[in-house]
């Protein structure tokens, strides 16, 4: 479904955006008309690993999940995004078609810059290229983080680092995404992660408020039950 959006609520959407933070308004109003708008309903595919978008696809509202299939079919989630993040990028700069799947996870309203278009903005204004590689480095740090964790430690270690990250200063975590996502993410079963949760729980480390809330209760004992 497609948004029938001024300019001025692209803009909005763009100002949301790091890599275009430093554009003044004639600027963005510049980027606003090489944008179009569209609406996913929850479940629908943003985009599929072989497709050739050549797009920059920047969220405005809602959430998208950006995951991976094995040749078995099995799912890896990883990294879930919200409004002010893009996704697609890798499009731009390589011949070769997507290798991941964007779904938006609830109602999600994007921004969509053609490649042709977005690639001469960076060679006018040369600030969002380096953002965007600012960018895609955090996320290669992140990845490269992520298949550490999976490749050198056990699925107790992953989750407590991963609940230590999430966490705020008053120790809350709110989780982003499903219980089922998140133990794709950490590369163990979702049985896997309920049992763990669990016994963290009984052990009186943390508490489990519904499904998207987890309070670190004792974290120093936490990060002492996964050191050994």
């Amino acid at each position: 479904m497609t948004c029938n959006c001024v300019n001025g609520e692209r803009k909005n959407c763009i100002q949301l955006v790091p890599i275009f933070s430093s554009l003044n308004y004639d600027e963005m109003m510049e980027v606003a008309r090489i944008t179009t708008d569209r609406t996913y309903e929850k479940g629908e595919m943003i985009y599929m690993a072989g497709d050739e978008v050549k797009k920059l696809y920047v969220i405005h509202k809602g959430k998208v999940k950006i995951s991976r299939l094995s040749d078995t079919g099995k799912e890896q989630v990883i990294r879930v995004l919200g409004p002010g993040q893009f996704m697609g990028e890798l499009s731009l700069f390589s011949p070769h078609p997507l290798t991941d799947n964007a779904e938006a996870l609830e109602k999600t309203t994007v921004c969509i810059i053609d490649g042709f278009e977005i690639k001469k903005l960076m060679a006018k204004y040369p600030t969002i290229a380096i953002k965007v590689l600012e960018e895609l480095s955090n996320r290669l740090e992140k990845t490269e983080n992520l298949i550490e964790n999976i490749s050198l430690h056990g699925v107790e270690r992953r989750l407590v680092d991963t609940l230590l990250s999430m966490a705020n200063e008053q120790g809350e975590v709110i989780l982003k995404m499903s219980r089922k996502d998140l133990a794709s993410h950490l590369g163990m079963s979702r049985e896997t992660l309920s049992r763990k949760l669990s016994a963290f729980q009984d052990l009186g480390f943390i508490e489990q408020i519904g499904h998207k809330k987890i309070i670190i209760l004792d974290k120093e004992a936490l990060i002492t039950s996964v050191q050994n």
